[in-house]
């Protein structure tokens, strides 16, 4: 018995040894990041290149949410509620981009939207281009991250019991003005911290939007830029200024958990 004691508090240890090793291996390399770039940070967000790449990031990433939400929210309350033939083919559809590597994402995108194509051509025809402009950056964001939104929203439509749909239906109701005024704001919030997991995951793309739009730049590629040009002390106190804009969705998600549980518990 000892010693089957003995294995286990060794085996504990071990565990939480390599969870440590782990978290510190995630947290470190972010702490010097900041550490080291923050005393450039203001003179970098007083830099016209860097106001500018923040700008076409904040307004491309917001962009690419609300087309997020827009489109992806009848897919997430359909793969959570509608049973239906080829519902796993759209499942995995939804999750495919998640799989692929990031540069060959924008260069899927670049075969479709490219003016060589017959659909980058009709789109040129009617005067949008995409490819080096931000409807380039707004396409490969969309790209990434459309997926985890959808995949969130889901998550937050199946946590609204279907009982309370039912009864509006009782009522009533026709299934959108259920949809509408029973189930949606029952998920609001998960769809809020959807929405803001998309954002951040749109703001800190890099691989996709530099195949498909190199300039304007985001801040991303603004930092790969200055890191290439003028090495890691040029682009510190522009990685840092990204992960400082990266914290605050991370708080605003905090702060919908931390709503949501104390309605729970109330």
């Amino acid at each position: 018995m000892r010693a089957a004691g003995h294995r286990s508090t060794v085996a504990h240890a071990i565990a939480w040894l390599l969870g440590a090793l782990l978290l510190l291996f995630l947290a470190v390399p972010i702490i010097l990041l900041v550490a080291f770039g923050a005393a450039g940070v203001g003179d970098a967000i007083r830099d016209p290149d860097t106001i500018a790449a923040l700008e076409t990031t904040f307004f491309t990433a917001t962009s690419a949410t609300l087309i997020a939400a827009l489109c992806g929210t009848p897919i997430a309350y359909a793969l959570s509620r509608v049973s239906f033939r080829g519902r796993s083919v759209i499942a995995a559809i939804v999750d495919l981009p998640l799989l692929i590597p990031h540069p060959v994402a924008g260069i899927a995108i670049l075969l479709l939207v490219s003016r060589d194509t017959a659909f980058g051509s009709a789109l040129l025809d009617m005067g949008l281009r995409v490819v080096g402009t931000p409807a380039g950056i707004v396409a490969a964001m969309l790209f990434v991250s459309a997926p985890l939104y959808i995949s969130a929203a889901r998550e937050a439509f199946a946590r609204v019991d279907k009982q309370f749909e039912f009864v509006a239906r009782t009522l009533g109701d026709t299934p959108w003005t259920a949809f509408r005024r029973v189930t949606l704001p029952l998920a609001r919030r998960g769809l809020a911290s959807a929405a803001i997991v998309t954002w951040a995951r749109a703001v800190s793309e890099f691989g996709a939007v530099v195949v498909l739009a190199y300039n304007p730049k985001v801040v991303s590629v603004l930092s790969y830029d200055r890191f290439t040009t003028g090495g890691l002390a040029q682009a510190l106190p522009i990685a840092a200024t990204l992960v400082l804009v990266s914290i605050v969705p991370l708080i605003a998600l905090r702060a919908l958990r931390y709503d949501r549980s104390n309605e729970a518990v109330s």
